[in-house]
């Protein structure tokens, strides 16, 4: 069974004081703890959800030329289709077992930040593809809003310090297939252990075994959501901002029993970045004599390049 902690983000938008403080000091807790929660409470409805899947695989059954088409060179894979085992983990060079489709910001009133971003890009053979997308981005992006406002007040900062970093931020959702498997894989799993490099994660289709979070004494336990939770993990940015007082927990998905080898896997993992220019220095109030700053100032947008080619998506 799943260790990871449950909370429900209603309690935190409820106009209830004690709730709110509730849902503020649960997520802290689990967060410090762990780096995981399964959450319930969001903004997604179960039809978007539906909609959702059935859109993501109509388009994994595309053949393969028509998905290759929807590969943009130059980008590092930020928007559109990335192949099959083409991203790797840190440190790995063996390429996951997996497909994936990238939607982006759908940035508001900022022309500087439209020239910065890639486009998104549109599946001409599916006409629903892209709107549901888009509205799945939206309400996962309002949910992860919220979640960082708690987080906000959890580490004693001023409720909104996030909101004007992440509005237009460079998030992403990330439509996941992974495919049955066929042959025994040399080295390779679903997806090798790795931490985010974002703010914070919100996953949807943990309904199953297979993904795994590595807990503070080395042990691999199974994180698994009810049908109608999110399950959200703090990221690398949102550690080294905290000089790791929220813990970015490594974690995996790993392959299936033998006789589940024929199945396929969906997830779909929501990345909420913040706007490349904010500042990723250690907060002053998470720094002491106990626990002196551990990381040099960056910003985000720059912490980011790093990462990107570390993963083998850009070249240096």
């Amino acid at each position: 069974m799943s260790l990871v902690p449950s909370v429900d983000l209603s309690d935190f938008i409820s106009e209830d004081p004690k709730r709110k403080q509730k849902f503020i000091n649960e997520i802290g807790k689990a967060f410090e703890d762990i780096g995981f929660v399964a959450l319930s409470g969001h903004f997604l409805s179960d039809e978007l959800v539906d909609s959702l899947y059935a859109e993501i695989k109509k388009f994994f059954s595309l053949p393969e030329e028509i998905k290759d088409g929807y590969q943009i060179e130059g980008i590092g894979g930020q928007r559109g289709y990335t192949s099959f085992g083409k991203e790797h983990a840190k440190g790995r060079k063996e390429g996951d077992l997996k497909e994936f489709w990238h939607f982006g910001q759908y940035v508001e009133d900022n022309p500087e930040l439209e020239k910065e971003y890639p486009d998104n890009v549109i599946v001409k053979e599916l006409p629903k593809f892209n709107q549901v997308g888009k509205e799945t981005y939206k309400m996962l992006e309002k949910t992860a809003k919220y979640v960082l406002r708690a987080l906000a007040l959890h580490l004693k900062l001023d409720e909104f310090y996030f909101d004007n970093f992440i509005k237009n931020g460079n998030s992403i959702l990330r439509p996941i297939h992974y495919p049955p498997i066929t042959s025994e894989p040399k080295n390779a799993v679903r997806a090798a252990a790795h931490g985010d490099i974002n703010l914070i994660t919100l996953l949807m289709g943990a309904h199953g075994k297979g993904l795994q979070v590595k807990n503070h004494d080395g042990e691999w336990v199974d994180a698994i959501a009810k049908p109608d939770q999110l399950m959200i993990n703090v990221g690398d940015m949102l550690s080294r901002l905290t000089n790791n007082k929220l813990l970015s927990t490594i974690h995996q998905v790993v392959n299936p029993p033998k006789e589940l080898w024929g199945t396929s896997r969906y997830s779909v993992p929501f990345f909420m970045h913040p706007v490349s220019e904010m500042p990723l220095n250690c907060l002053e109030n998470c720094i002491d004599e106990e626990h002196p700053k551990l990381y040099t100032d960056i910003t985000a947008g720059e912490f980011l390049h790093e990462r990107l080619i570390e993963l083998g998506l850009i070249k240096k």
